[in-house]
This record gives structure tokens, C-alpha cells and sequence, in this order.
């Protein structure tokens, strides 16, 4: 995974307060003693921004226990503009159980979105779309561009794999014609209202979850 940035709590917590639980009760002879339990977070606390089954979990046991289950669909993001929106995407790919999330170009992105979510998240670099693509030709996975372009076909009646790359662009320009040539479908989502395109980590999230009402268990 990518390293952590330095303006993030080390343990994973959220920069949010509020969450979370305080110490286990009963004090330390009441701990569990299962391995995947952190004993730091037992005596002080737990605040980060997890689902209840894995509070006081420490975060590499976390991790390990969600690539038990990751869903066989990977996110990338071309990153020419240090966009904001990548952050939140990371985001949403953690909260679908994405496989990989593919960062495109500039090796540092911005995490700030994220809130802290890329440490549960396999997070990898390619240097440019040629080598994203070399990549997702030896895995024998499909990139599916999202993108309300000339003919993209709206998700809802889109073919989605259940092995695929969702790939997305920047706020703004969107996909570049790079991306575009190398995607073997393009897909768009259905508006209704007078604005020409829907926030990148909205229509993101849009995306993933259509996959995972379809694929998902």
C-alpha cells in the first residue's frame, strides 16, 4: 500500500470526533484474548471510523479479514490535477470492498478525502495509461470507462463484468482520450436536471454500488 501521509493520524483514527467506543469494560482482566485484538486500542479506546465488528481489531487484522471477501472489481483514477475527489473515491472503493484501487500518473494523490481509508485499501501506482493498461491486459481484466461521452451507455443498461477495472478521470475534463482508446466500454450515468456531469466521487460511488447490486452476495 501507499505510504501513509504524514498529516494523518498514525492509528488509523478518523480526524472526526465523536466515533467510536471508549475502553473495553471491565479494564484489562476482561480483554479478549484472540490475536486480532489491539491492546492499545483495548485500554484507551477505539475511535476510528470502522463498523462495529471490528472495533479494538488491530488495523492489519482488518485488513486480512477484508481481502478474505474483496469483491473481484478494481477502481482506477487518472491523476493529472492532484484532484480532490480521489481521496473520496478511495473511499467509497473501501466501502464496496473493491479489490484495488489504481492511481494514474502523479504518485501522490490527494488523501484528504479518504479519511483514512487507504490504510484498509490495496492501493497501487501506474506511471502512466500505457502502463495501466499493459497491467490490466495481463490480468485478462476488462477497463470500463466511466464518462458521459458520445456513445457511453447509460449503467442501468450497461454490461458491468464481474471481473472488471472501473476507471475514472478528473473533476472537470473527466477521462483523457488515452483513456478512452484503451477502455473496451464506456458507460455513463442517467441525468435528469440541467447540469452537464454529476461530482467524480458521486458518480463513483454511483457506479460501484450498481455493480454490487448486481454481483455482490
Amino acid at each position: 500500500m501507499e505510504p501513509q501521509n504524514p498529516d494523518e493520524p498514525r492509528d488509523g483514527s478518523s480526524a472526526q470526533p465523536g466515533y467510536g467506543v471508549g475502553p473495553w469494560p471491565g479494564g484489562e482482566a476482561a480483554w479478549p484474548t484472540e490475536e486480532h485484538y489491539d491492546r492499545e486500542l483495548l485500554a484507551t479506546g477505539d475511535t476510528r471510523n470502522v463498523v462495529d465488528r471490528y472495533r479494538y481489531w488491530r488495523m492489519d487484522a482488518i485488513v486480512a479479514d477484508l481481502d478474505t471477501g474483496r469483491h473481484p472489481f478494481h477502481v482506477a483514477i487518472e491523476n493529472w490535477q492532484h484532484d480532490m475527489n480521489i481521496g473520496s473515491i478511495v473511499r467509497s472503493a473501501n466501502a464496496f470492498l473493491a479489490d484495488t484501487v489504481h492511481i494514474i500518473g502523479r504518485r501522490r494523490w490527494n488523501r484528504r478525502g479518504a479519511m483514512v481509508t487507504d490504510r484498509y485499501q490495496h492501493v497501487v501506482h501506474h506511471e502512466d495509461v500505457a502502463a495501466f493498461t499493459a497491467w490490466a491486459a495481463a490480468e485478462a481484466l476488462p477497463v470500463i470507462a466511466v464518462d458521459n461521452v458520445d456513445g457511453a451507455v447509460p449503467v442501468d443498461r450497461a454490461d458491468l463484468p464481474e471481473r472488471c477495472v472501473l476507471l475514472f478521470g478528473q473533476e472537470g475534463p473527466g477521462l483523457s482520450e488515452e483513456a478512452l482508446a484503451a477502455a473496451s466500454a464506456h458507460v455513463e450515468i442517467t441525468q435528469y436536471g440541467s447540469t452537464r456531469s454529476i461530482n467524480a466521487s458521486a458518480a463513483a460511488a454511483v457506479i460501484m454500488y450498481e455493480w454490487c447490486r448486481r454481483h455482490a452476495g
